[in-house]
């Protein structure tokens, strides 16, 4: 068998009868699509590219009665987040030894560590609904578990 080669005239005329046969196709059904948003306008596209998921994030409050909290009810909800596993610093609750100066160096200065913040801990532990008596009971409760 012999091998024919085409000229490269013939093939140009064969590029442009597929690419006209393609358009003669292709083109009527993209039309076809472009009628369906006239009556939705932009909302089909904004519920296209909403995100698939959203974060909120939300501080978590113990819910209160009116009445003030005691200690131990502020530590589990403000204070054990980070004094439980001792992060940022903070002396972990029921280490004696982490907790001696602290305690030595009066109450007093605890509970204005508290009130003020300190190193990584923020004024009041991050909780500014906490009255000043609430604050004084998480303190108390925290160095009652140091003793």
């Amino acid at each position: 068998m012999a091998n024919k080669q085409f000229s490269s005239s013939t093939i140009m005329a064969i590029t442009i009868v597929v690419a006209i046969v393609l358009m003669v196709i292709i083109w009527p059904l993209s039309m076809l699509g472009k009628g369906r948003s006239a009556t939705g306008g932009g909302d089909e596209v904004e519920l296209r590219i909403l995100p698939v998921a959203r974060t909120e994030m939300h501080k978590t409050v113990a819910i209160s009665d009116g009445k003030p909290r005691d200690g131990a009810t502020i530590y589990n909800s403000v204070c054990m987040a980070c004094h439980a596993s001792g992060a940022a610093g903070a002396p972990k609750t029921g280490d004696k030894a982490a907790w001696a100066p602290r305690i030595a160096a009066g109450s007093a200065s605890l509970l204005k560590n508290a009130t003020n913040g300190k190193g990584a801990m923020p004024p009041r532990g991050g909780a500014a609904d906490l009255s000043d008596a609430e604050l004084k009971a998480a303190v108390t409760y925290m160095v009652g578990k140091a003793k």
